[in-house]
């Protein structure tokens, strides 16, 4: 078993690493340049507008709360923001700001931020590909994600009929790996060696104990999901930032030089670790892009199949809720626990360097023990599963449809079946692997979905003007909604245009 998990290792470095290179990180923030620019910087131009219709809604418009009927198959907007954020607010919040301040240094953060800051465009433009293209399955559930915009939206341009089929079915395969990787085994792995190293609880113990609960929650599907993470997202999230802003608080006085550290080590005037000043800046830029990926899955794609089930309607609307969903994830809660470790002493602000001996989930749970003591660290062990928990129902749901896409709506019993049992898998497993296995995967599954957004970015490019010109300018426009609903007006138009011509014809005869 050892030889096999080192090969496995091995293979998985070589591919990680090729995944992970320049052409990736180009294709990963090009796409969010890309997409901002054509919007004309939305989430700057119209912040006022998205956070009144996103978080501001909440406590305005009951339509955004409204939970929909038993025997109605969508779900609130609200429902659709925590579980994807279930699933993007996890490990990587924690264990992933720590890793990428251990491995690239206080720059790592700056393009982090960066990563976050066109990331919400892309994944503005993800949901809105999302609604548009979605469609109805035989449960009429909502379904809709980059395979449904790849093959519909892409394989619906000239010659790109296979093309789009093909990377539909790539994504789809990606996405499945995906979700044992940074949806199940990555996330479980992180909370069984914290409940490990705290409270001495065995591997094995979590992994069954965690395997019962997710069984309980996920063969309910999508409604019992939403349910669930309505209630624990917000609660979670809410702890966490008060203990965590407590600790930055303690140490306020720090926070002109952590900042200062942050922008020196982005740019290389401050070596990583005392290391080599241009290998420094790769590792800051790899490590605070991977990680910034890892956290708030921006150009993953993945997000969009649970936000796709809303009962919104305005493709915009939904794609809102992105751009809110990047910044609470990366902008709000990765930055508070950066600062919160950067602040506390444990890590060298001039040369970057680690200097306590812990890593990862651990390094946090230092930061909080240097104000709450050894409360701090059991703090972070507790919080660490409702936060890794709440990914792995979130990911299910994702690689689902993935799997209802390849195999059909019947089979996804035996996907979720499996799924479950690999959280076994994932509690024993070495925790380095569980990391590896999950940017591999990451890559893999972001290649095809970027390829869509930027090949319909035209498409974005319109729908948001359109809405931007009704709902924003008050303009009598057409809406764009649906490619269903065009598509039908055009094959309406097809027919009046035959008829037409066979009166013509008759006429002329």
């Amino acid at each position: 078993m050892d030889k096999f998990l080192a090969t496995v290792e091995s293979v998985n470095n070589s591919v990680n690493g090729f995944v992970w290179g320049l052409p990736m990180l180009v294709l990963l923030v090009g796409t969010g340049i890309l997409m901002t620019c054509l919007t004309r910087f939305f989430q700057l131009s119209h912040f006022k507008h998205w956070i009144k219709n996103t978080i501001g809604g909440i406590f305005k418009d009951s339509h955004v709360t409204a939970h929909t009927g038993k025997e109605d198959t969508q779900i609130s907007q609200f429902q659709s923001l925590c579980t994807a954020l279930a699933a993007t607010i996890g490990t990587g919040n924690i264990a992933g700001v720590a890793a990428a301040i251990a491995s690239g240094g206080p720059g790592a953060i700056f393009w982090m931020w960066i990563v976050a800051f066109f990331g919400m465009m892309t994944n503005f433009s993800e949901n809105v590909l999302g609604i548009y293209y979605r469609r109805r399955n035989e449960k009429n559930e909502w379904c809709g994600g980059a395979m449904y915009y790849l093959s519909d939206g892409l394989g619906s341009k000239k010659g790109c009929k296979k093309l789009g089929s093909g990377l539909a079915v790539l994504f789809s395969l990606f996405c499945i790996l995906a979700s044992f990787g940074i949806g199940n085994m990555g996330q479980i792995n992180s909370i069984a060696v914290n409940m490990n190293s705290v409270f001495g609880v065995p591997f094995i113990i979590t992994g069954i104990v965690l395997m019962i609960f997710a069984s309980l929650v996920i063969v309910g599907g999508l409604k019992r999901i939403a349910a669930v993470t309505e209630k624990l997202v917000p609660f979670m999230a809410l702890i966490y930032m008060v203990c965590a802003i407590i600790v930055c608080l303690f140490h306020i006085d720090q926070f002109g030089a952590v900042f200062t550290s942050i922008i020196k080590g982005a740019f290389g005037m401050r070596a990583v670790g005392g290391g080599i000043v241009g290998s420094g800046v790769a590792m800051a830029v790899q490590f605070g892009m991977k990680r910034g990926v890892f956290s708030n899955e921006a150009g993953l794609g993945s997000s969009v199949m649970v936000h796709s089930s809303s009962n919104v309607r305005e493709p915009v609307v939904q794609g809102m809720w992105g751009i809110f969903e990047v910044f609470a994830d990366t902008i709000v809660v990765c930055t508070v626990t950066a600062f919160a470790v950067l602040s506390s002493g444990l890590v060298d602000l001039n040369t970057g360097a680690v200097i306590s001996n812990q890593v990862s989930t651990a390094l946090v749970a230092e930061a909080f023990s240097t104000v709450f003591g050894r409360f701090g660290s059991a703090f972070i062990a507790i919080a660490i599963v409702p936060f890794a928990f709440s990914t792995v129902l979130g990911w299910s749901q994702y690689g689902s449809k993935a799997f209802e896409y390849l195999f059909g709506i019947k089979m996804i019993k035996f996907y979720k079946i499996v799924f479950v049992a690999f959280i076994v898998v994932g509690a024993t497993m070495d925790l380095t692997l569980a990391w590896d296995l999950s940017d591999t995967f990451n890559g893999m599954m972001a290649i095809p979905n970027l390829v869509g957004v930027v090949s319909l970015s035209g498409t974005v490019m319109k729908i948001t003007h359109n809405y931007v010109q009704r709902k924003i300018l008050n303009k009598d426009v057409k809406p764009m909604l649906s490619a269903l609903d065009d598509i039908q007006e055009l094959h309406e138009q097809e027919l009046k245009d035959k008829e037409m011509l066979k009166k013509a014809a008759k006429e002329t005869a």
